[in-house]
C-alpha cells in the first residue's frame, strides 16, 4: 500500500487539477486539516470522474456502462473502509482519512447515492427533488468535511450548516453549468419549473428560450444565497484558520452564482470562472470576515440536511 505521503501527493495533484477554487481555499487550513481535506477531495473527485467517465471534472464521456462504474465505486469504497489496498490512491487515501476522522460508511453512501441518481438517468420533478440531489452530491460532502475539521458528529446544527454550504456550492454549479449538462443530456432544473415557464423539457438551452430561462436561474441563485447565509453561521463555530478557508470558499462560489445571475441570458456564452485576482480578493475579504464577530443566527432554509436525508431514505 502507498505510504501516507504518497497518497497526499496524489490528493494534492487531484485538487490542483480538479478545482482551482478549492485548492486556493484549502491552503488556508492548518496543515493537518489541509491534508485531510485533500484526501477527502481526492475520493470525491475520483468517484465523480468514474461515475461520469470523465477526467478531472471535464465533459462527461460515453455514459454506457454507468451501472458497472457505480458498482466499482461502491466496491472500492467498501475496500477502503475495510483497510484493504484498492490499487487506487484516491480510495486508499479516503480509507486513511476515514479512519483518522471517523467518517462512516453511511456518510459515504449518502454521496454515492447521488452518482446512482445520475446513473439511472434521473431528473428532478420538483424543487424538493433538486435539493435532494444537491444533498447527495454536495451537502453530504459538506457533512464529511465538517467531520474532517473536527466537528462532533453529535452537533446536529453545525452539521446542518455544513450541509447548507454544500447545497449552496451545488446550486451555483448547476446555474453555471446548464449548457455543459445539456451537452451531456442532463438537466437539473425541476420539470415543474420548466412547465411553469412554458419551456419544453430538453429545450431550455435553445436561444429562443433563454429569456424564459433567466428567471429560473435567478431562482437558483437566490436559493444559493439563502443556503450560503445559513452556512456562514456554522463557519463561525470553527477554528480561525478553518473559518477563514470556509469563508473564502463561500465567497468564491457565491461570486460565481452572482455573476451567472448578473449575466442573464448571456451567462452560458462562455464558462464563468473566477480569476486569480478575484480569488485573492475573496481570500483577503474572508480574512476580515474571519476576525470579525460572525452572525449568531440566520433563518435556515426549510429543507436542510435532516429533512433531505429523511426524504432520501423514504425514496
Amino acid at each position: 500500500m502507498l505510504t501516507r505521503p504518497r497518497l497526499l501527493d496524489a490528493a494534492r495533484d487531484a485538487i490542483q487539477r480538479g478545482s482551482k477554487s478549492f485548492a486556493a481555499a484549502s491552503r488556508l487550513f492548518d496543515r493537518t486539516t489541509r491534508e485531510r481535506v485533500w484526501l477527502l477531495y481526492g475520493w470525491c473527485r475520483r468517484c465523480d470522474d468514474l461515475a461520469d467517465a470523465q477526467d478531472m471534472g471535464g465533459r462527461p464521456g460515453d455514459q454506457r456502462g454507468a451501472a458497472e462504474r457505480l458498482a466499482t465505486i461502491r466496491a472500492l469504497t467498501a475496500q477502503a473502509f475495510a483497510g484493504a489496498e484498492t490499487g487506487d490512491p484516491a480510495f486508499d487515501g479516503f480509507g486513511v482519512v476515514a479512519r483518522e476522522c471517523g467518517i462512516t460508511p453511511a456518510m459515504a453512501d449518502d454521496v454515492i447515492a447521488g452518482f446512482a441518481l445520475d446513473a439511472a438517468d434521473w431528473r428532478p420533478r420538483s424543487q424538493t427533488d433538486l435539493l435532494r440531489y444537491c444533498y447527495h452530491v454536495a451537502g453530504a460532502v459538506g457533512v464529511m468535511m465538517a467531520v474532517v475539521m473536527g466537528v462532533d458528529p453529535a452537533h446536529d446544527d453545525t452539521l446542518d450548516r455544513a450541509c447548507d454550504l454544500g447545497l449552496a456550492f451545488q446550486l451555483a454549479n448547476i446555474a453555471r453549468d446548464l449548457d455543459e449538462d445539456d451537452a451531456a443530456q442532463r438537466c437539473y432544473l425541476p420539470i415543474e419549473w420548466l412547465v411553469e415557464a412554458d419551456i419544453p423539457p430538453g429545450e431550455h438551452m435553445k436561444p429562443h428560450y433563454r429569456p424564459a430561462l433567466v428567471p429560473l436561474v435567478r431562482r437558483l441563485c437566490e436559493m444559493e444565497k439563502a443556503y450560503e447565509a445559513s452556512a456562514r453561521v456554522g463557519a463561525g463555530r470553527l477554528t480561525f484558520r478553518q473559518r477563514w478557508a470556509v469563508l473564502a470558499a463561500a465567497g468564491i462560489y457565491g461570486a460565481i452564482a452572482t455573476e451567472v445571475d448578473t449575466a442573464g441570458k448571456d451567462a452560458w456564452n462562455h464558462r464563468i470562472r473566477t480569476s486569480a485576482l478575484a480569488k485573492v480578493w475573496h481570500i483577503a475579504h474572508a480574512l476580515w470576515e474571519a476576525v470579525t464577530p460572525p452572525p449568531r443566527t440566520s433563518v435556515r432554509p426549510a429543507l436542510g440536511r435532516r429533512e433531505l436525508a429523511g426524504r432520501a431514505a423514504a425514496a
